[in-house]
């Protein structure tokens, strides 16, 4: 822990640090101001304020590329216990500083838990079990993204922090509004909250809120589960430190198949060969996996927020689905520069400029669309409202072809330096030969503008009547047609007028 004073870089982790000493008063002094609350306002709180720390300690770390200092790799030359390692690890985590906030904040919630009439060793027991159970979220996070992104280099050392703060911004945001409630918790924040007690994210503190207030059904639910979740993280732990421990990774060249691959798959052309080698970079290059990964959780990210503002639960459950639309349509905005040197192949083969521009879209396509179908008949049937199934197409159609359609001519006029091919996808690439910085504003902002006329109908269709069902559908079709054609012929022809400086781009970039 003291290591991250070395280097140069002493300054900013200290600010870090002090950053992440402010936000934990805060969360103390929030979860001591409970004790006067309201029972239903400090119990919805408490439970969302459970699920955020849940969820930030375990996708934390992979989603902030942080480096587990206590990685279980690091002892293979040692000949260690392979059964012992897993509880010395465990226990080793608890000496972080994220572990130390974590500890703060446990403690002032078995002063409060005490104070609203919760038994005082059900209130430690639920505390314990709880730190616990998030410092080994934390550290399967670490071993998980081990596996799936190995050999990142560049990693910042405010990272080792962005945990606490995620952890404790949410909460924060949640007493914050409360304070507006006057004693009455939002219908829709209080069903969120009573489903989250029943679920690994929130069983722990839903058990103790259970007890308190005298749900025989609720805690015994919640207990169970609480149960459950710890002896899975711990299993599951077990599993990942023993199979880094005997396990050395191998080079993927080393495990090459016969065959052709997607080449064989795909037709004998230009399209073809772009869309083939387009896939093996989208599903082998951990820069483009990390997109494929951040997508759905920033799209169900955006419910929680708006429950805190006050929105209706009908109305928020119908936001994450065109969110994803709009983020999976803006992700090819910057395609070429992703492609580094390699682009040589596609501007000295003399490939027509609308072939290499359809055949880019073809994985996020592949991906995108299963996620999309999954998720829209999940989403009405939540909201039961299945007469929005035609007017939710129509606007997903449109926010994710429109934003492709604008992606393929800004991925040519408007390139912008990323992390060379083999470094960390979280890694700021340092160079001066980007000069497009707005494109990413760009993209996503005409997505919006192309697709406000299905927006407005959507929100008629919701809120007034099934009169717009239709309507919605096809303006939301046609305006998605129309754009994907005219991007990519507009991002064909710039592509055939400008490789030489699409080349000369990426050799500087």
């Amino acid at each position: 822990m003291l290591g991250a004073l070395r280097g140069e870089r002493v300054v900013r982790t200290l600010a870090a640090f002090a950053v992440l000493v402010a936000a934990t008063v805060l969360v103390c002094v929030a979860l001591l101001s409970l004790s006067d609350a309201p029972l239903p306002v400090a119990h919805t709180v408490i439970a969302l304020g459970g699920a955020a720390a849940m969820l930030g300690f375990f996708l934390g770390p992979v989603l902030t590329g942080t480096a587990d200092q206590l990685d279980p790799r690091r002892f293979r030359v040692f000949g260690m216990n392979e059964r012992a390692m897993p509880w010395i690890l465990g226990l080793g985590a608890l000496v972080s500083v994220p572990s130390f906030a974590l500890i703060a904040v446990a403690v002032c919630l078995v002063i409060t838990l005490v104070a609203l009439g919760t038994p005082a060793l059900l209130a430690v027991v639920t505390a314990v079990v709880g730190v616990l159970s998030l410092v080994i979220a934390a550290r399967i996070g670490m071993a998980t993204s081990a596996l799936l992104l190995p050999e990142r280099r560049s990693r910042e050392l405010t990272a080792l922090f962005a945990l606490a703060v995620i952890v404790v911004a949410f909460p924060v945001a949640v007493f914050l509004a409360s304070l507006e409630w006057d004693g009455q918790v939002p219908d829709a924040v209080a069903a969120v909250s009573a489903v989250l007690q029943a679920t690994p994210l929130a069983a722990t503190p839903g058990f103790a809120l259970a007890v308190t207030a005298g749900d025989t059904a609720g805690a015994w639910l919640s207990g169970i589960v609480a149960l459950f979740t710890a002896a899975a993280l711990w299993l599951w732990w077990t599993w990942l430190v023993r199979r880094l421990l005997t396990h050395v990774d191998r080079p993927a060249i080393s495990r090459e198949r016969s065959g052709l691959g997607w080449f064989g798959l795909l037709p004998s052309n230009a399209f073809g060969a772009i869309a083939a080698r387009s896939l093996v970079y989208w599903f082998r290059d951990r820069r483009y996996i990390v997109n494929f990964v951040i997508v759905p959780i920033a799209g169900v990210l955006t419910v929680f927020p708006l429950l805190v503002a006050g929105v209706p639960l009908y109305i928020a459950a119908l936001v994450p689905v065109p969110v994803m639309a709009l983020f999976f349509g803006w992700l090819p905005h910057n395609d070429v520069a992703y492609d580094s040197t390699a682009l040589w192949v596609h501007v000295a083969s003399g490939v027509r400029g609308v072939a290499d521009r359809l055949g880019r879209l073809l994985p996020i396509t592949l991906v995108a669309v299963p996620v999309l179908a999954i998720a829209i008949p999940l989403t009405l049937a939540l909201v039961e409202s299945w007469y929005l199934l035609l007017p939710m197409i129509g606007l997903t159609a449109s926010l994710f072809l429109s934003g492709l359609g604008v992606s393929s001519i800004l991925s040519v006029t408007s390139p912008y330096a990323v992390s060379r091919p083999g470094d960390s996808p979280f890694q700021q690439p340092q160079r001066s030969a980007s000069r497009s910085g707005y494109a990413p504003a760009v993209a996503f902002l005409a997505a919006l503008v192309l697709s406000a006329p299905t927006i407005w109908l959507f929100v008629m269709t919701v809120i007034e009547d099934e009169g717009y069902n239709a309507a919605t559908f096809w303006v939301g079709f046609g305006t998605a047609v129309v754009v994907l054609a005219a991007g990519a012929v507009i991002g064909g022809r710039v592509f055939d007028r400008g490789g030489e400086r699409l080349m000369e781009f990426v050799e500087t970039a």
